[in-house]
């Protein structure tokens, strides 16, 4: 497993923008060493030469090279002489030289890339409790235009075309080129400190690698994962994923739905997703010791809040649609609910955290 001091800026860009920083970052490594090649080459052609003193052998190669003009430190020889004339030339050359690749570096943006790159590193590594989303096509631009509409969701795309990667921070997103089935690109997206990843690559193999690494290095992150096939959808649950989504299966699904009860997914959809919500349904896990072993009339949530819960699910998984008032909270209990932005702010005060482990909690976005 590769470490994080192991991961740099390069991995951000582009493969063809990779090569060209790399190549600079070599040239600009050797241009230092030729001016501190000189710099040792001439305080100890001073010192063996002309026999003087470390600092004033220094002193007269920093000047030399410098071409600053001062006068000569101490008398020069004719050796020593010789000696300045091909320092003098060697410091010309090589400094144009390293001039010259500078002001061709900040031509052609390559002083700017490296900044930005180590400015996203930065920001990328400061990243906690996010979502990784892997794959920019049609289903990964769903689900970023969705977390986008949340308001609230830190999230990185992970994608190795660099054409969608481009067009991922034309839309304002933190985006890493790399193939999210390796860890060095996952850990780059910071695995480690995230809470969801969602594999939504085009390739049912792709996603099952992604998810296999994803749960290998961090076990306790949720994993959703598309699949094209249902034989896919239980080889991705095989191998660790939380949930699997079919396009084509829930699609139709869908479909189904709409034409046999429209009204109905209309408000589903109303209170699911969409920017202009009425209505939202949050998740709350019971861990709060004065809400375990009372009522739901007892918690009285519904007439302190006004939010509405519309199931519950018990820490075995069984889940009680339309609990009534006499139904008993216990530990480990999540609470499905529904209500108004203000409504949940106000539930929030109740069973706030979500989850004491991973905080999860979403205030709803004041409109």
């Amino acid at each position: 497993m590769p470490s994080k001091s192991s991961l740099n800026y390069h991995q951000l860009q582009p493969d063809f923008l990779q090569r060209e920083l790399l190549q600079y970052q070599r040239t600009l490594l050797t241009n230092a060493l030729i001016l501190v090649g000189l710099v040792v080459i001439g305080t100890l052609g001073y010192r063996l030469l002309e026999g003087w003193s470390w600092f004033d052998s220094l002193y007269m190669t920093i000047i030399t090279l410098a071409t600053i003009g001062y006068g000569e430190t101490n008398p020069l020889h004719f050796e020593g002489r010789i000696f300045t004339i091909i320092l003098i030339v060697m410091g010309v050359l090589s400094i144009s030289y390293i001039a010259a690749q500078f002001t061709t570096a900040i031509a052609n943006g390559h002083i700017y890339d490296i900044f930005q790159a180590r400015r996203q590193r930065k920001f990328m590594n400061s990243l906690n409790k996010h979502y990784i989303v892997c794959g920019f096509g049609r289903t990964g631009r769903q689900v970023t235009a969705e977390f986008t509409a949340e308001g609230s969701i830190s999230f990185v795309v992970i994608d190795s075309d660099p054409v969608m990667i481009a067009q991922a921070e034309q839309a304002g997103y933190l985006a890493v080129q790399g193939d999210a089935a390796l860890d060095q690109t996952l850990l780059f997206a910071g695995i480690e400190r995230a809470v969801c990843i969602v594999a939504a690559l085009p390739s049912d193999a792709e996603n099952l690698y992604t998810v296999l690494s994803a749960k290998t290095l961090n076990t306790e992150i949720r994993a959703i994962a598309r699949a094209s096939t249902e034989e896919a959808m239980q080889k991705l649950r095989r191998g660790g994923a939380d949930e699997v989504i079919s396009p084509y299966i829930t699609g139709g699904k869908r479909m189904a739905a709409v034409a046999l009860r429209p009204q109905v997914m209309d408000f589903v959809d109303g209170i699911i997703a969409g920017k202009n919500r009425s209505f939202y349904i949050e998740e709350y896990r019971i861990d709060e010791p004065s809400f375990i072993g009372i009522s739901l009339k007892q918690a009285s949530l519904r007439s302190q809040t006004g939010v509405l819960v519309l199931a519950i699910r018990r820490e075995d998984g069984n889940v009680i649609a339309g609990p009534d008032g006499n139904t008993e909270i216990l530990q480990g209990d999540v609470l499905i609910s529904m209500g108004t932005p203000e409504q949940l702010r106000a539930l929030n005060q109740f069973l706030s955290p979500l989850s004491k482990k991973t905080n999860l909690l979403r205030l709803p976005r004041m409109k």
